[in-house]
Formats: structure tokens, C-alpha cells, sequence
């Protein structure tokens, strides 16, 4: 039998042919599916350690406004410093509501650089 070769599952899983299921293969995807991990998981949803994630969900309801915003910015930095120091964020970018049909949409864009292998990336949600 052949042995997968990656870093960790792809997720959300999906079977390949290849190596069973899909896998992360490279340093700089394997960061982005940490990050993403990390800020969409809500704190105290991960066993064994209650403070790891942002949350970003429970932004979903707060006011449309700077205040929301900048203690949004903060949480993902402060918990980019815990969960991932290897990586620096570059700008957070919330995305005007006015460029969607949907007026309580706001979307999030961000900078990010992995550090050690000096690769910059940008990631939306």
C-alpha cells in the first residue's frame, strides 16, 4: 500500500482517490486552515482548552459600527498571539455593507504573514 503524504486532513474532510482523503500538502495552506480554524471556533466549543477561538459568529448580531470593529480586530489579534505567534497580521479589513444586496452584510478581509518562510497571504470571510 502507498502512504498518504501531507501535513494533516483537508477540512471540512473530502475522500480522494489519492490519498484517502484530501490533504494538506503545504506549510502556507496548512496556516490558513489553522487560522480560519481559529477564528470561527467559538470560545469554550474546543475540548480541553475553553479560551481558543474568536468567535466571529457572535459578531453576527452586535451594531454595524468602528466599536464592534475594533474589539472584533482585537480579539483576533490577541488570539493570533496565543494559538498562532508565528504568524503577524498585516490589516484587518472590514468590507462596507453598501457594496452587497444584503445590508447587513460585512464581510472580513485580512493580511496575514507566516513568518518564518516570509509568505504573505490574504484571507476572506
Amino acid at each position: 500500500t502507498k502512504m498518504a503524504r501531507g501535513l494533516t486532513p483537508k477540512l471540512p474532510l473530502v475522500l480522494d482517490e489519492q490519498d484517502g482523503v484530501k490533504l494538506v500538502k503545504n506549510f502556507p495552506d496548512l496556516v490558513d486552515q489553522n487560522l480560519r480554524n481559529l477564528l470561527l471556533t467559538l470560545p469554550g466549543e474546543r475540548i480541553m482548552d475553553p479560551s481558543f477561538g474568536v468567535g466571529v459568529a457572535r459578531y453576527l448580531f452586535e451594531q454595524n459600527d468602528p466599536i464592534t470593529y475594533a474589539e472584533l480586530q482585537a480579539k483576533i489579534e490577541q488570539q493570533v498571539q496565543k494559538y498562532l505567534p508565528f504568524v503577524r497580521i498585516d490589516n484587518i479589513q472590514f468590507t462596507d455593507p453598501s457594496i452587497s444586496d444584503n445590508p447587513n452584510y460585512v464581510g472580513l478581509i485580512m493580511t496575514y504573514t507566516i513568518i518564518p518562510i516570509k509568505s504573505t497571504k490574504t484571507m476572506n470571510l
